[in-house]
């Protein structure tokens, strides 16, 4: 591997850098005025003025919190609403980075077109159109990573929609054991709904998406990653929060469920 260069040394990467796919085109929502990222979810005082929250805000706040100083957001062409909105993030307490994805396959291309912002720094991966508490979760999750073997800690929630996600089911010592996406009927009661995650699996996550046929019809999850991690010997574990709860913003009831919990 080649050496740093002088101005890497002077500026050595963050510790802790964000990731957050912000490139969906909300298909579920309907037409927008604006990227969904950016509905509104109420008013808060800043400053003792009103300022409106919008959805992505409480994922990247609780990512400054947990830590990271850079946040890259992964947007398309017409999604420059994002940046004109977020700015720079000094607001937040961050450093916003866009990466600007003309088309990608899949989340994992995403993220993967999103890691050179992130070299050798741990990397927190979220969402921009998800709500969830416990809002410290990224530190617990990132306390789990730096004091084990582990590459990779998942976060994993309670859920009442297994079909619109992927559940996990872990071993006695909280290893990843399996995995089923998004199954009609399932035993399993947990979904990963965070991830943190060391150098050696954003190096192996970019070399697994390089290699993934362009003319494969079904589109590449992010829990296969995670699976295949864990078959090549990458340590790969969850931390459950029993009592978390989250909220997809993806839908219409969903929305209207979170702005009047926000706007009341």
């Amino acid at each position: 591997m080649a050496s740093r260069s002088t101005s890497d040394s002077l500026f050595p990467p963050p510790s802790v850098v964000g990731i957050v796919p912000m490139a969906g085109r909300a298909c579920r929502l309907g037409p927008l005025p604006v990227s969904k990222e950016l509905l509104p979810l109420g008013w808060r005082r800043e400053g003792g003025e009103p300022r409106l929250e919008v959805a992505c805000e409480p994922t990247l706040t609780a990512l400054a919190a947990a830590g990271a100083k850079r946040v890259v957001v992964a947007i398309r062409p017409d999604k420059l609403d994002l940046p004109a909105f977020l700015g720079s993030g000094e607001r937040l307490g961050l450093a916003l980075a866009y990466r600007v994805l003309e088309a990608t396959a899949s989340m994992p291309e995403s993220v993967a077109r999103c890691l050179p912002f992130a070299e050798g720094s741990r990397v927190a991966l979220g969402f921009g159109d998800v709500l969830f508490a416990p809002e410290d979760a990224y530190s617990t999750l990132l306390e789990r990573l730096g004091e084990s073997t582990a590459e990779v800690v998942l976060g994993l929630f309670p859920t009442a929609d297994p079909s619109s996600t992927e559940m996990v089911e872990l071993a006695p010592d909280g290893s990843l054991l399996r995995l089923e996406i998004r199954p009609e009927k399932t035993r399993l009661e947990h979904c990963w709904l965070l991830a943190v995650w060391g150098p050696a699996f954003s190096a192996f996550l970019c070399d697994r998406v390089e290699r993934r046929p362009a003319a494969t019809e079904r589109e590449l999850g992010l829990g296969e990653i995670f699976l295949a991690a864990k078959e090549a010997g990458l340590s790969v574990v969850g931390v459950v929060f029993a009592q978390g709860e989250y909220r997809d913003l993806g839908t219409p009831e969903r929305w209207r469920e979170a702005w009047a919990r926000g706007a009341g």
